[in-house]
């Protein structure tokens, strides 16, 4: 059920998810995407920036890792994990034993989900919502910006 609820945002633009009105093309949506879906609302969100009405929702991702109870490296995901947010970054800026990370213009987040852990995601690039394989999404960025981590939801979480 989980996989469907989350293939039901394919394709979709940001202002089909987000009910505040912050939708912009030019604004990075992939915490604001992750954040309606999961519902997470820590530090700045997307009420902040347009002042609408309707649930707001998290922008930031590194406001969001915090909040997962457990993180690590991909390489180290434990197989009884099937679902979570990855993010993608330069390991350099992330420290995983106080579970922080450097506010840097190179990351990105996405719920993985599944025996195969596929990921859904916004796409900035394409403007809307996709699903990739972790091969896939492990090549957002080029190196070094291309090491993935992930994060058990944080408690709460809609999923």
């Amino acid at each position: 059920m989980i996989e469907a609820d989350l293939n039901s945002y394919l394709e979709q633009h940001i202002s089909s998810i987000c009910p505040v009105g912050f939708h912009g093309n030019s604004d990075n949506h992939c915490a604001h995407f992750v954040s309606h879906v999961l519902e997470l609302r820590y530090g700045i969100t997307c009420r902040s920036m347009v002042h609408g009405s309707g649930a707001a929702a998290s922008i930031r991702v590194q406001e969001i890792f915090p909040h997962c109870p457990r993180v690590g490296t991909w390489a180290d995901l434990p197989d009884t994990v099937r679902t979570g947010l990855v993010f993608i970054l330069n390991a350099n800026h992330v420290d995983l034993q106080n579970k922080g990370m450097v506010n840097v213009p190179r990351k990105h987040v996405g719920i993985f989900c599944g025996d195969q852990r596929n990921i859904w995601h916004y796409s900035n690039s394409r403007n809307k919502v996709v699903r990739q394989t972790p091969e896939q999404f492990s090549r957002h960025y080029r190196e070094p910006d291309n090491a993935m981590f992930w994060g058990e939801l944080p408690h709460g979480s809609k999923l």
